[in-house]
Parts: structure tokens; sequence; C-alpha cells
């Protein structure tokens, strides 16, 4: 059974993603480390091992196989090196990283060290998604000439996020953006899989004024160009409803899939012979894509398995290039 302790609890998908390593029965949490009380005291009402204020302590005192890291963008740069280090198997949540630079050392300290380093994208627990990406790359929509993803919400506060997640998430420099960062970040991920590193990057970002006291950008659009195809990945901060958001729509010279959010959501295709578009069955599933913990677990124990392409790191350091491009781009004109 593999020792497993989480480095941050300051981002709110750590929750939920230590509760589904629990119901593995493959792991032991045994501890976590944060620097905020409240944090700390919240995972001992849920969760068993102890508690550290030091991330640098928890390293240095129990024995492990692998780490979580729920940090912020910037923090979880520094902490999945340190861990690396000490040769321990590394799960990061979303994005990989605030900086290139900082991917880079993380890929370099994952080589360097051999452990598995994989990136957690939540929507990459999607069947329905997963199955859309296994079409494309397996060449049923014919020639692929556009990828699209938005991701769009109210904003992290009205959402009902942590005042925690929330301090990180509207700090330019521990989140690397705004919602530029948060959300753009998802379709970079998206199109590096399926169309790989861009010729160009062009963002947009904006401030709507709508959150008078947000002093980031609130919307954003990059626009990704290849030789013979383009991608955009939206981001909003300040989307009424959930109409349009985290719907992934692929365009091919043979098909178009429109694919649902959610875990329950339709992938949906149109062709020649369905013009207007039917719904999918998608096919059995590995057990070991259920979730990240299984996904991770499965990979320590296999070590000749390779990551779903959307969590391996290099598809993630592909992410951090196109994001970095969109930032120059948005911020120069």
């Amino acid at each position: 059974m593999k020792r497993i302790a989480t480095l941050g609890l300051h981002h709110d998908h750590a929750w939920s993603n230590l509760e589904e390593l629990q119901a593995t029965g493959r792991a032991k949490l045994v501890a976590a480390a944060d620097t905020d009380a409240e944090l700390l005291e919240h995972y001992r009402t849920r969760f068993p091992g102890n508690t550290y204020s030091s991330y640098e302590e928890l390293l240095d005192s129990e024995e492990l196989d692998a780490v979580y890291i729920f940090a912020s963008n910037l923090l979880s740069e520094d902490l999945t090196v340190l861990a690396a280090e000490k040769g321990l198997h590394c799960l990061v949540e979303k994005p990989m990283a605030a900086t290139l630079a900082g991917a880079h050392r993380m890929m370099q300290a994952a080589e360097e060290n051999s452990i598995r380093l994989m990136i957690n994208w939540p929507f990459a627990w999607w069947p329905q998604l997963r199955h859309g990406i296994a079409m494309a790359q397996a060449g049923e929509l014919g020639q692929l000439w556009q990828v699209k993803y938005r991701a769009a919400h109210q904003g992290p506060v009205e959402l009902g996020c942590s005042k925690q997640f929330c301090e990180w998430l509207y700090d330019e420099k521990l989140i690397g953006a705004g919602a530029l960062m948060d959300y753009c970040c998802y379709g970079a991920v998206l199109a590096d899989v399926l169309l790989g590193k861009p010729e160009s990057v062009t963002g947009v970002k904006i401030s709507t004024g709508l959150k008078p006291d947000l002093h980031l950008e609130d919307n954003a659009i990059l626009v990704l160009s290849y030789p013979h195809a383009l991608a955009t990945t939206e981001a909003s901060w300040t989307q009424i409803g959930k109409l349009t958001s985290y719907g992934t729509t692929l365009y091919g010279s043979a098909g178009t899939v429109h694919i649902e959010p959610d875990h329950d959501g339709r992938i949906l295709l149109a062709n020649a012979e369905h013009p207007e578009g039917i719904s999918l069955e998608i096919p059995p599933q590995p057990e070991h894509l259920q979730n990240a913990s299984t996904h991770f677990l499965e990979a320590i124990d296999h070590p000749e398995m390779g990551l779903h392409p959307l969590c391996n790191a290099t598809h993630g350091l592909g992410a951090q290039w196109i994001l970095e491009e969109g930032i120059r781009s948005a911020s120069n004109g």
C-alpha cells in the first residue's frame, strides 16, 4: 500500500481528490502540510495522518512513496522539485506551474530523479472527452482543423471558493495571470495533445469592470495558429449561468464532434451521414481512468504504463508554453 502525503491544502480541488484517494483502498494518506492553521484543522476533521505547517518538515519526517501537490501555481513549482529530489512521485493539480521556467524545472527534477510526474486536469476524467480525443487521434474525424474549448463561471468568490483559494487566484504572481491562466489552460493542453505546438499564439485579456476589486483580467481568449489548423481557448470569470461553459468542439474534414461537460455529458457526432448530429455510445473505459487517484496509483505500480496524454507532463509543459506566449501577446498587443 502506497504511503502518500499532500503538500498544500489551499487549492480547493484538494478535498475531493483526497476523498477519491481514500476510496481506492490502495494507498494510505499519512500526512498533510500547509501554512494555514484553519486548513490544517479542517484536514484533521476529515482525514488521518500527521499535519505540518512546514512542507520541508513533512518531507524530512515521513516515509513516503508519493505526494499530492495542491498549492498555488507558483508554490507547486518549488514543492515538486523538493519532492522529486527525495525520489517521490508527484501528482500536481493543473495547470502545471505559474511560469514556463518553473515547468521546465519540474520536468528536469522528475527526469533526473526518475519519478512519475502527473498533471491532474479535472476534465481528463470525463469519459466522453477521452473518447473524442481518441476519435480525433484515430483519424475518425478526418483532418482536424479546429479545436475549441470554453471554460467559464461567474467568478471564484461567486462560485463559493474558499478564502484561501481566492487569495492566490487573485494574486498575479502566485497564479501566473488571472482568468487567462486559471481557465485558458484547459484549452491549451487540449490543443497541445491534438495539434501540437502552434506556430503562433495571439492573446487578448480584458477587465470588464464588473469586479471593481479585481486587479487581474476576468476574461481572456487565446487563438493558436497552425499550418492547416487553429485552436481557441476561452476563459471567463463573469459568465452568468452554465450555458456554453466547459464545452469542447472538434472540427475535422470528415466530421464534427461536440463534447458536453461533466461525467455524465454526451458526445455528439455530425458527419455526412448524420448532418444534424447523433449521440454516440461511449465504449467501456479502463478502471484506472476512473479518476486522478486510480490513474496515478496505476502509473506508480506500472512504470511501463503511459499516462493519459492530458496528464502527461510533456503536454503540461506544452500548455505552459502556450499560456506564456498568450500572456505576452495579451500584454504587448
